[in-house]
Parts: structure tokens; sequence; C-alpha cells
């Protein structure tokens, strides 16, 4: 390598990581205030409101789900599993999956999106996706205001998109980062 493409590369790296640093300190500073407190025990730090009469934390977790701390998707019982360190389950609830399903197996989380359009058309946030099936990206999401999900009956549109609540979609961002275990059981 030449003396000036080592020095070209160098500067290169170094506006990077400046680059880097600068998108951290942005996100942390417009991060919600209890995103950014220091956790001392390695789990997540999660909180889960539970709504008078709320069900959802009422479904035990299903066995052979894995282990340590992972989202577990049920494609049969619509439903999410949040659980962290010593397999307690931090938050359980509903979703509504979309027209394609991911193939029973586990994933990681390989990209997130924090407001996007989805494939239907809607807004979304707190994108979280772990795989894609036929080019369409999977992944959970909750719709912004009032958007309900497609009907498939009505639509052509193909959707990989696993909706839940904001309030569920709020601690789904939280606990699901990148690199973070989805475990799809049947």
């Amino acid at each position: 390598m030449a003396p000036s493409s080592a020095g070209f590369v160098t500067a290169l790296t170094a506006a990077a990581l400046a680059t880097v640093g600068l998108l951290g300190y942005q996100a942390y500073a417009t991060a919600p205030a209890h995103l950014t407190k220091a956790r001392t025990n390695g789990s997540p730090a999660i909180t889960t409101p539970k709504a008078p009469g709320s069900r959802k934390n009422s479904a035990p977790l299903p066995p052979g789900s894995g282990t340590g701390a992972r989202v577990v998707y049920s494609l049969r019982g619509h439903r999410v599993w949040l659980v962290g360190l010593g397999d307690k389950v931090i938050r359980t609830f509903e979703v509504t999956p979309g027209d394609i399903a991911p193939a029973p197996g586990v994933y990681a989380v390989t990209s997130r999106s924090n407001a996007v359009t989805g494939t239907d058309g809607a807004p979304i946030e707190h994108v979280v996706r772990f795989t894609s099936v036929d080019g369409v990206a999977i992944g959970f999401s909750a719709a912004v205001g009032d958007a309900a999900p497609p009907d498939p009956s009505t639509t052509t549109v193909r959707t990989g998109g696993i909706r839940e609540s904001r309030a569920d979609g709020d601690v789904m961002w939280t606990f699901a980062t990148i690199g973070a275990t989805v475990a799809v059981i049947p």
C-alpha cells in the first residue's frame, strides 16, 4: 500500500469512528430517560405496567422454546414472550401476524427501524426484523395511531410484519436489540 493510500484509509477510519460516535450520542440524547439508566445486573431494564384486568402476563412460557434471554414467538398461538436471564418471563402479549410467516427455528435480530412505512402503507414504529422469506422482511412492529393490520381477504400486499400494540412495541424495542435471539415455535 502506498504511503498516501495508508493516510487515506486512516482518515476514512477516523471519519467513520467520529460519525458512529456522533450518531451514538444523538441516539442517547434523544432516548427516553428510562432507556438511558445504567443497568447493573446484565438484564434489560424493562418495566411492565399492567392495566386493570390485563391478561398480558397470563400465558405460561411454552416448554422447548430455548434457554437464555430471548424473544419467543408462537406461530399458532399468535403470542410473544420476552424472556430474560434465568428464563424469567418479562412480558407476554398477543400479536397479529402478517400473511407470510417465518419457519420455526432460532434467529437473531438483524435490523431495526424506529419509524417507517409498512408494506401495507401504514405508518409503523419500533420495527425489529429477524429474517426474510422470499424477499419479504419478517419482524415485529407497532402501527402508529389507529392504523389496523390489513385484511388478508381484501389485499394482495404480502406482509411479514407481526403487529403488536404500541405499548408492547415499546418494550420489544428496548428488549430486542441487534443480535438478540428470536425463537420461533410452531
